[in-house]
């Protein structure tokens, strides 16, 4: 993310706490993003709602939990961060003949990509890493 960009996004209201579950974060995202003048597109709002839950289900499912829950930003602009306390880093499973459909899963994590204007995932100094989306 670019300095200019990442100071505006941290001169914004920021909605931070600690959802317990996909569907409470994605409500607690859409109030956020609901809050915004000019309000979001309801585009961004769909995008940012997959992306939520794709990452907090995700850090419940395979992380053990749930650290840091945050969205920051603007109609134009919103940045989605998740902490778990997991070390191992998010992965996407490839596709083809010899893939086990029925076993699920794999396949939220090029959606995340898709949807994002950039995503970075950093390793945190005391365990855990944080998940970072930026979606214009």
């Amino acid at each position: 993310m670019t300095d200019q960009l990442s100071a505006e996004l941290h001169q914004r209201p920021v909605s931070s706490t600690h959802p317990r579950s996909s569907c409470q974060a994605r409500d607690i995202a859409r109030d956020y993003l609901s809050a915004l003048r000019p309000p979001a597109t309801p585009e961004t709002v769909d995008n940012v709602l997959l992306v939520v839950s794709e990452l907090v289900t995700n850090a419940y499912r395979h992380a053990g939990g749930l650290s840091c829950f945050r969205v920051s930003g603007s109609a134009g602009s919103v940045h989605v961060q998740v902490t778990d306390p997991s070390p191992l880093l998010p992965r996407s499973r490839s596709i083809g003949p010899e893939t086990d459909l029925e076993r699920g899963g794999g396949f939220g994590w090029p959606l995340v990509h898709h949807l994002a204007h950039e995503v970075t995932v950093r390793r945190e100094p005391h365990g855990g890493k944080t998940i970072e989306v930026f979606i214009r």
